[in-house]
């Protein structure tokens, strides 16, 4: 790790405002301006550096745009000191961002900036090259390149757009602090739409803040802390890395994707501290022998969010981090990154556990956990199934400019006073008070095979249990008029024995739910926030493709 450099920096006003997302990091640059806020790239970039880059991109912003500034901005870089410094200085100009990610397609890119209506965006130099392609036929767009010092070959395929490059930036000591609404748009994070459309949901400077501190304290984060950044920022989960790091004063550290191939020796070296991923990383690090015996003593928390985590990989976390927490965090975006968590504990969780994953818990501090007959929204009785509504302060405004999705996932059930988000996740009620909800699935991956209903996460349970390997999805192909005529598992595995595999499972599931057909990969595709992509698999089997 190279050393925080010592150039001089702008003075910048002291006054912190109250109530924004950015708040707890402009605090911390007050109480701690030496120490690293960023690690990337072999590069340490200090707080005071930081801020000082992402004010100078504020008062450019807000002496280049309309009523001097804009509400939303494209964030238009990845793991590069910009991505960082692009957000930051949206949220310090008084706008909100729109993280975009260049390993996208650039249609989908140019989609989501499009549908965001924003007039601004921050982009480093290897995304630059796809803006010609995303910004085509779109409204006139100011474009601050801080990576470039000529852009005049950037602004030539640009034209109708204003490009302005590291010479054009204001000074930081031009900026300042924006007079920001609690309940003004810090991000907007593009989610799949079933129509094909990304869905945009708001998330406002209320939902966000008062987890970053709850998080503070519940992790007893500090300035001396190593946070790991494996997340994309179009993902939610990157913003409680972030923030939750920045909050207090801790170092985030941004692996690049060459280090993310050996995660294990990444952590060793960066000497983190807390680790926070999605469960395929750990089954990935499982499966390739990273997960040794005491590998990681220096980890103190450990989470794990964004889909189900198995309970072997939790265990054999457990056993590599020795000194750490194993957490399950469950949140959906529309509810603000996590709302409910579970801590695997040894002594007792085996007997919470349900279809071989860990429970996703109770709900965190101002979030309630509802789980409610999907039909009627009214409370199911201890025990039984139903589908996850989640209310308090992180639930989000709702979708940009979709009134209609807005209304349908959006309620106030019966009986209750606050608004809530329908998750459209299956889970089981606990039996009594203080005990934990059990994730069971999406209710969408409920199928039904020649008439019967089948859950295919509990397919995926009793396949890990018999050929011992996590990574496994099944889907439900050939689809037909009243639903599917088989199963499919797709296995990371490409020597498995089918036939005793088969013969295995025949002996413990009902016939109809014994996968009829057999995918051996020597990796299952993921996703751009890193979890297993049901989409492409469903994808490869209608395409002809699997093989």
């Amino acid at each position: 790790m190279s050393a925080v450099d010592d150039r001089p920096l702008d003075p910048l006003p002291a006054t912190v405002p109250a109530g924004g997302l950015h708040s707890g990091f402009l605090r911390s640059a007050e109480r701690f301006p030496d120490r690293p806020a960023l690690e990337i790239g072999g590069e340490v970039v200090s707080y005071a550096q930081l801020r000082d880059r992402a004010a100078s991109v504020a008062a450019t912003l807000a002496a280049h745009t309309p009523d001097g500034g804009a509400p939303l901005v494209g964030d238009f870089a990845y793991r590069t000191t910009t991505a960082f410094s692009g957000l930051l200085g949206a949220l310090l100009s008084g706008a909100g961002y729109v993280p975009l990610n260049r390993k996208l397609p650039a249609a989908r890119t140019k989609l989501m900036f499009e549908r965001s209506d924003a007039r601004a965006i921050v982009v480093d130099a290897e995304s630059a090259e796809q803006l010609p392609e995303v910004l085509d036929g779109l409204p006139p767009t100011l474009v601050l390149a801080p990576d470039e010092a000529d852009v005049s070959a950037l602004a030539a395929a640009l034209p109708g757009h204003t490009v302005l490059g590291a010479a054009d930036l204001e000074p930081a000591a031009a900026w300042s602090p924006p007079v920001v609404d609690e309940q003004a748009l810090a991000y907007i994070l593009f989610t799949s739409g079933s129509t094909g459309v990304p869905k945009g949901v708001m998330v406002c400077h209320r939902n966000a803040t008062q987890l970053m501190r709850n998080m503070v304290e519940r992790y007893a984060v500090t300035e001396h802390d190593r946070v790991s950044q494996t997340h994309e920022l179009t993902f939610d989960v990157s913003v409680f890395d972030m923030f939750v790091t920045w909050e207090a004063g801790a170092a985030l550290c941004c692996p690049s994707e060459k280090e993310l191939i050996k995660p294990g020796g990444w952590i060793r070296s960066q000497e983190i501290t807390i680790w926070f991923s999605v469960p395929s990383t750990a089954i990935f690090m499982k499966r390739l022998g990273m997960l040794k015996p005491g590998a990681y003593p220096g980890l103190r928390h450990s989470m794990f969010a964004g889909e189900a985590l198995p309970v072997e990989v939790a265990k054999a976390w457990l056993a590599a981090a020795p000194n750490s927490t194993v957490e399950n965090l469950y949140g959906p975006t529309e509810a603000t990154i996590v709302c409910v968590g579970y801590a695997w504990d040894p002594a007792k969780s085996d007997a919470e556990v349900e279809a071989g994953t860990v429970p996703i818990g109770q709900a965190l501090p101002d979030c309630t956990a509802l789980v409610l007959n999907p039909q009627t929204l009214e409370a199911v009785p201890p025990g039984e199934t139903g589908e996850l509504v989640i209310g308090g302060r992180q639930v989000t405004l709702g979708y940009w400019r979709d009134e209609d999705k807005t209304a349908a996932a959006f309620i106030v059930p019966p009986g209750h006073g606050e608004r809530c988000y329908r998750t459209g996740d299956r889970v089981r009620r606990p039996k009594a008070d203080g005990g934990a909800i059990t994730y069971l699935g999406r209710l969408d991956n409920q199928i039904k095979v020649r008439g019967v209903r089948v859950e295919l996460g509990e397919v995926e349970a009793v396949i890990r249990q018999v050929t011992g390997n996590d990574a496994v999805v099944c889907v439900g192909w050939p689809v037909t008029p009243v639903g599917v005529d088989g199963i499919v598992a797709f296995i990371a595995e490409p020597e498995l024995p089918v036939p005793a595999t088969k013969a295995a499972l025949e002996g413990l599931l009902p016939v109809h739910m014994v996968p009829r057909r057999f995918e051996l990969l020597a990796e299952l595709p993921l996703n751009a926030s890193g979890k297993f992509d049901r989409r492409a698999l469903l994808a490869s089997l209608e395409e002809g493709g699997a093989k």
